[in-house]
């Protein structure tokens, strides 16, 4: 698991049986749901829910390298790739337990938004200083992108 010695947040996440589908391993959908937590995870460590902004998913995507099956334990490594004034570009790692590898990787491109009229706004420079702290704890160099 050193691949997630880079991950300042890892979500453990257990696979339930309903998480499977008709062919017997879990669904593509789960996939999303367990990124979802690990982001949960991240924003709740940078307290961004005691913000005035809320983050609102602008895409996402998932790379699938391997099934997975009940009953198995995944590590889900979640951080920031990229920092822009308004949007940040997440990364994840799904790691298998049961598999001893990784079995997805994905990434999400959050925007933030104002709680009250919806428009995009500013990361907060409070924000931004966590979320660099974060990365710099693990020893991740963020990239410093474009304004969104």
């Amino acid at each position: 698991m050193k691949e997630l010695s880079v991950y300042p947040v890892i979500h453990q996440q257990s696979v339930a049986w309903g998480d499977m589908d008709a062919f017997g391993h879990v669904n593509n959908v789960q996939y999303y749901r367990y990124m979802e937590s690990a982001r949960i995870a991240y924003l709740m460590a940078l307290n961004i829910f005691d913000q005035e902004i809320l983050t609102v998913v602008a895409s996402s995507q998932c790379k699938y390298l391997r099934p997975v099956f009940y009953p198995d334990v995944l590590h889900i490594g979640a951080r920031i790739e990229e920092l822009r004034n308004s949007a940040f570009r997440m990364h994840y790692v799904l790691w298998s337990e049961s598999q001893n590898q990784m079995i997805a990787t994905g990434e999400a491109v959050m925007v933030c938004v104002d709680k009250v009229t919806s428009n995009k706004r500013n990361i907060p420079d409070s924000i931004r200083q966590k979320i660099i702290q974060l990365e710099e704890n693990v020893g991740h160099q963020l990239i410093l992108g474009p304004s969104s």
